[in-house]
C-alpha cells in the first residue's frame, strides 16, 4: 500500500463518476461558480437520495396498513433500518432512535441514561457539540450531579484517553464523548477511550456523537462497545428533516417518559414515521456500496459498505495532506505566508478531512468573506458564537476559519483553493 499517512487517490476516472453523482459539485442554486468547502456544516446532495426521498414522498399511502402499496412502504423502511445498522457498525441488537435533528437524539439518549443510571457524577469533555455538551449540563444540574470536563489535548486538537479515564470513578453515571472534533477534524482513539473508561468502571454506560466522523469514516458502535451513538444524514450527502441514533440493548430496557405502552422496549419509535427518509438513507448506502465494489471483489453489502468508506477516507487523507502541502508550484496551507494551520501535527491517520486556519491581518468572519468573494465556501467558528465559543476558548483561540472539503472533491479543487487561499492571505497583508 502507498504511504498510509498521505492516503491514496481515487483513480480520475472514478473521481469524475463520483462528482457526477452529487448536485452543485462546480456552482451553487444561482449559478454562482463556487467551491463548497462547507461540508461540515452540511454536506452536498448525493442526486439519488433527494430523488428517491421525493419518489417515495409522493405515495400517500401509510405504512401501518394492510395493502399492498403499505407493505411496499414497510420493506422500504425495513431497508432502510438495515442500512442504518450498517452505518452505525451494529447488528440486530439494541434500538434505532429517530428525530428531526441529531440534537434532538442527543438530548433523548442522554436524558434516558442520566434519570435512570445512578451515580453521582457525569464525564463529558470541552469538545463536545453544544447537544451533546448542554444535554449533560442539564442532567447534571437537575439531577444534583457533577459535571466533568476534560480538557483537550492541545497539540492534537483531541481529547486523550488517559486524560478522560482520569475524571471517572465509580461513581460516574456516564461518559459522553465526541468521535471526532467538528473544529480540528481531530478523531479520537475510541477504542482506547472505551477500554481505559472501562478499566475505571466496567458497566459504564458511555455516549458518543459521531455526527461530524459519520461522514468520513466507520463507527463500529457495536465492537467498541459503545452505549448510544447519533448521526446526521443531511452531513453525510443525504437529506434534512431526519437524524437517528442507536442505543445499546441495556439502554433500550431503561425507562424513558415518550414509551408507548404497548410497544416492546427496543422500539423508540413514536407516531408515523417517514419511508421516504428510509429509502433515502438507502440510497445514500447503495452509493457507498457502489464505490466499495470498486475496490473488493465481495457482494455482500456489509464489505461493500466498509470498503467504500475505507476508501472515501484514503482519499480523503490524501486531499488533506495535499491540502497542507501543496507542490513546488502550488503552495499548501502550511507554506503560505499569512496563514496559520492551528491544530495542525503530522499524524494524518487519526484526522478527519476539517482544518482551522487563521489569516493574518482578516477577522474571522471577513476572511469568510473574502473568500467567498473568490468563490469559495468556508465557514467561521468564533468565540463569540454560543456554538463555537467553549470549544475555541479550550484552545486558548478567538476563533478560526473552518476548511472542510468531502470525497467527492479532487486535487484541482484543492488546487483552486490554495491559489485563492494564496491571494487572500498577500492582499490582507498588503492593507
Amino acid at each position: 500500500m502507498e504511504n498510509y499517512n498521505q492516503g491514496k487517490l481515487f483513480p480520475e476516472t472514478l473521481s469524475a463518476e463520483i462528482r457526477d453523482k452529487f448536485y452543485y459539485m462546480d456552482e451553487d442554486y444561482t449559478g454562482y461558480k463556487r467551491i463548497f468547502f462547507e461540508n461540515a456544516g452540511g454536506s452536498l446532495r448525493l442526486k439519488k437520495c433527494l430523488e428517491r426521498y421525493a419518489e417515495i414522498e409522493a405515495i400517500g399511502d401509510c405504512p401501518s396498513r394492510i395493502h399492498q402499496v403499505s407493505m411496499n412502504l414497510k420493506e422500504i423502511m425495513a431497508q432502510g433500518q438495515q442500512d442504518l445498522r450498517r452505518i452505525f457498525g451494529v447488528s440486530d441488537k439494541g434500538s434505532l432512535v429517530t428525530c428531526f435533528t441529531a440534537s434532538q437524539v442527543m438530548f433523548e439518549m442522554t436524558r434516558a441514561i442520566a434519570e435512570s443510571v445512578p451515580g453521582t457524577n457525569i464525564v463529558t469533555t470541552q469538545l463536545e457539540h453544544p447537544s451533546a455538551f448542554d444535554s449533560a449540563s442539564q442532567a447534571a444540574r437537575k439531577l444534583g450531579k457533577e459535571l466533568r470536563v476534560v480538557e483537550p489535548n492541545q497539540e492534537t486538537g483531541a481529547a486523550d484517553a488517559d486524560a478522560i479515564a482520569a475524571l471517572i470513578d465509580e461513581n460516574t453515571s456516564f461518559l459522553s464523548v465526541i468521535y471526532a472534533s467538528n473544529i480540528s477534524g481531530s478523531i479520537l482513539d475510541m477504542k482506547e477511550v472505551v477500554a481505559k473508561a472501562r478499566a475505571k468502571k466496567p458497566d459504564l454506560f458511555i455516549i458518543c456523537d459521531a455526527v461530524q466522523h459519520a461522514p468520513h469514516g466507520l463507527i463500529n458502535a457495536e465492537e467498541l462497545g459503545l452505549d448510544a451513538v447519533n448521526f446526521a444524514p443531511y452531513k453525510f450527502f443525504g437529506t434534512r428533516g431526519f437524524s437517528v441514533g442507536w442505543v445499546s440493548d441495556r439502554v433500550s430496557e431503561l425507562d424513558r417518559f415518550q414509551r408507548i405502552i404497548f410497544k416492546p422496549n427496543n422500539d423508540w419509535s413514536m407516531g408515523s414515521t417517514c419511508p421516504a427518509q428510509y429509502g433515502s438513507v438507502t440510497e445514500l448506502v447503495n452509493y457507498v456500496a457502489w464505490l466499495g465494489s470498486h475496490f473488493t471483489e465481495s457482494k455482500d453489502r456489509t464489505d461493500l459498505f466498509r470498503a467504500g468508506m475505507e476508501n472515501i477516507k484514503l482519499h480523503e487523507r490524501a486531499l488533506l495532506h495535499h491540502i497542507l502541502e501543496g507542490t513546488a508550484e502550488i503552495p499548501g496551507l502550511r507554506h503560505i505566508d499569512g496563514i496559520t494551520v492551528h491544530l495542525d501535527y503530522k499524524d494524518l491517520t487519526t484526522r478527519d478531512l476539517i482544518l482551522a486556519i487563521e489569516i493574518e491581518g482578516l477577522e474571522f468572519k471577513e476572511a469568510v468573506k473574502e473568500f467567498e468573494k473568490n468563490g469559495v465556501i468556508v465557514f467561521e467558528r468564533v468565540a463569540t458564537s454560543y456554538f463555537s465559543k467553549r470549544v475555541v476558548e479550550a484552545f486558548h483561540l478567538k476563533g478560526a476559519v473552518r476548511v472542510s472539503p468531502l470525497h467527492c472533491h479532487n486535487i484541482s479543487d484543492v488546487d483552486a483553493f490554495l491559489k485563492i487561499a494564496t491571494k487572500v492571505a498577500a492582499e490582507a497583508k498588503n492593507k
